[in-house]
């Protein structure tokens, strides 16, 4: 088979050769010297042709000109060393075969390997010396003065920093040196860069390069295994030392154009509050999704528009993207129709609260999988509104959940939140109900019931509608304040992207009919954040000193809000599962019959619009719970004038 080369190949190509009849000579006369030339011509042009001739189908074949020169590596010196071995191997057999090597001393192809090594690595390496040049000048041929940076992370990222930045003379940066994550990095170098201290010493370090002219004017993290803890100390203690810090992307955030080129990027809230990736099983979630009819309710929603986009990505069979706003519904249909144009999509405005259309939709599409992600869960809007955040997150799931029985879906992912830990709001007890049915079917699945109900449990999600860092984000732009309800507020944090993973590994875990039933999949959501310090964190980011270019007010505890949220109850006994992110609770188990007698009650209420009943039933329902009295308004009055 012919392997597509472009010019530059043909010109290696041409050149290799060339080069190996020039090794046949050289190696000859490194043998015998003068009496190179006592020899049968023919017997030379013989051997040379026929080591030329095996040497051009070799080279060829094995794709030596599929790499590029300018970043031969040690990997295409040992494909050469293979290359050049196989041709002699041959060459002498053919040559055995036809001379019986009367005419050549037993040495010479041994002689022949290292003459030709030399001839075809010498130039690929000495090619890329010249374009891997090391610039040690430090002012750019503008006459601008580099900027001197500061590497955190002595590994690959660090290795590709530095080689980026002496294939390309006008970069703007200069290395300084490098801090490491381990204590024996330090003294070593990287391509003449030394690892100067471990990341606990930053300020040792920064006083110690200050004494030369060596200071680093800006950190760059090379590596995105960071986590949030780290990056946010780095954050400020570069902000005390007055550098500014920045990250390479990942390589999956790579422009197109030159790869080794890297741009770096100012780090943003994500770096500061996400966690390592963790190493997920990607067969099992997409055995879970490929060739399957998936449902996904709210799928306009944070939440529901990342689990469609991940979704679609494993080739289901068919996605009904389920969704009561128009507008979220077309927005989140259109990306995937544009991402994953051949995907069978079937878009549904409808409420999980009308039980007759879910019926419908069910008998329609005939799900396997069904994602829940519908919900209300903006606590003071939920807390202002009670019947109807009630008729949504516990309704609303019961209404799903049925139809999933009634219908044999093969697994149902019920979306909660750790709000339902000792809710103290509306939002959390509904949530706590919606989980209690699902664990109660859970259970009932060793009957007749064939749907596996999944509970996957977490806290707060980055970006998401409602969320603190939009509304900091929002805040910011208008140039402040930055409003903060208490200064010991703590959240945990999770990129959406991050959490949806975790969702479908989770879904793609549990079994039925296993000692998991009944039991709730809980995110490792890693060190809760305290919001006074998030708010502080990204005025610095945008640029600007808290409380002196953009205030921070206090606005004090709003209805039904927690200081700290909780993932697990204190009565819930927690197991890690397979996966280091996931771990199992089993929290309490109501009994069906008794959810449903107290449901019936409950849905009289919210029906009748009486707020004092639903929240003394949710109370009764969820004995953990403190649920606020209802939020009394005052009546506007009427001022007449004289």
């Amino acid at each position: 088979m012919l392997r597509r080369i472009n010019a530059r190949g043909m010109i290696a190509y041409a050149h290799d050769i060339v080069m190996t009849a020039l090794s046949f000579a050289i190696a000859l006369y490194l043998r015998i010297g003068s009496d190179i030339f006592l020899l049968s011509p023919d017997n030379l042009y013989l051997g040379a042709s026929t080591l030329v001739c095996t040497g051009a189908v070799i080279y060829w074949y094995t794709g030596l000109y599929r790499g590029i020169w300018r970043y031969a590596s040690i990997r295409d010196l040992a494909a050469l060393a293979r290359a050049v071995s196989l041709t002699l191997l041959i060459f002498i057999l053919v040559m055995f075969l036809w001379t019986r090597l009367e005419d050549l001393p037993r040495s010479l192809p041994l002689i022949n390997w290292l003459v030709l090594m030399a001839m075809l690595g010498g130039p690929r390496l000495a090619y890329r010396i010249v374009r891997d040049r090391r610039l040690e000048f430090k002012n750019m041929p503008d006459g601008k003065r580099r900027i001197p940076v500061l590497l955190v992370g002595a590994g690959d990222g660090a290795d590709i920093f530095i080689r980026s930045l002496s294939r390309f003379g006008n970069s703007q940066y200069r290395v300084v040196g490098i801090l490491a994550e381990k204590d024996r990095r330090v003294g070593q170098q990287i391509h003449g860069v030394s690892v100067i201290d471990t990341l606990e010493n930053l300020p040792r370090a920064i006083s110690s390069m200050s004494k030369t002219d060596e200071k680093p004017q800006r950190l760059i993290l090379t590596t995105d295994s960071f986590d949030g803890a780290l990056v946010r100390r780095l954050f400020d203690q570069a902000t005390e030392l007055g550098l500014t810090i920045a990250r390479m992307p990942d390589v999956t955030e790579f422009k197109s154009g030159d790869p080794d080129k890297i741009e770096i990027r100012p780090i943003d809230v994500e770096d500061l509050l996400g966690r390592p990736q963790a190493n997920l099983d990607r067969e099992a979630m997409a055995s879970l999704i490929k060739g399957r009819k998936v449902l996904v309710t709210g799928a306009g929603g944070s939440i529901g528009s990342e689990l469609a986009r991940q979704i679609s990505a494993f080739e289901p069979a068919v996605i009904t993207l389920l969704e009561n706003s128009e507008y979220a519904l077309y927005t989140i249909d259109m990306e995937v129709s544009v991402n994953h144009p051949a995907l069978d999509r079937q878009p549904v405005i409808t409420d999980v609260r009308d039980a007759l259309r879910l019926e419908q939709v069910f008998s329609q599409f005939k799900p396997e999988l069904v994602f829940h992600a519908a919900a209300l869960k903006h606590v003071p809007l939920v807390e202002e509104n009670c019947c109807e955040g009630v008729a949504t997150n516990v309704f609303g799931t019961i209404n799903v959940a049925d139809a999933c029985v009634r219908h044999g879906v093969m697994t149902m992912v019920q979306i909660s939140t750790d709000k339902a830990i000792n809710p103290t709001n509306v939002m959390g007890a509904s949530k706590r109900i919606a989980e209690q049915y699902c664990q109660a079917l859970d259970i009932a699945n060793h009957g007749d019931t064939l749907t596996n109900f999944v509970t996957v449990r977490f806290g707060n999600v980055l970006g998401s509608t409602g969320s603190v860092v939009p509304l900091f984000q929002k805040q910011l732009e208008k140039g402040g304040p930055l409003t903060v309800t208490d200064v010991e507020m703590t959240r945990y944090f999770m990129t959406i992207r991050e959490a949806v993973e975790l969702i479908l590994l989770a879904s793609s875990k549990s079994r039925p009919g296993s000692n998991e039933d009944g039991k709730i999949f809980v995110l490792d959501m890693g060190e809760p954040v305290k919001i006074l310090d998030l708010a502080q964190q990204m005025i610095r980011l945008a640029g600007f000193e808290p409380d002196v270019d953009i205030p921070i007010t206090i606005t004090g505890l709003r209805p039904g809000e927690k200081l700290f949220e909780e993932v697990f109850h204190a009565g819930e006994n927690h197991i890690q599962t397979q996966s280091e992110s996931i771990f199992l609770a089993a929290p309490r188990v109501t009994a069906m019959d008794e959810i449903r007698h107290m449901l019936g009650k409950l849905q009289a209420g919210c029906k009748a619009g009486d707020e004092n009943t639903v929240r003394t039933l949710l109370a009764e329902m969820v004995p953990e719970a403190t649920v606020p009295k209802p939020i009394t308004k005052p009546v506007p009055q009427t001022v007449h004038k004289p």
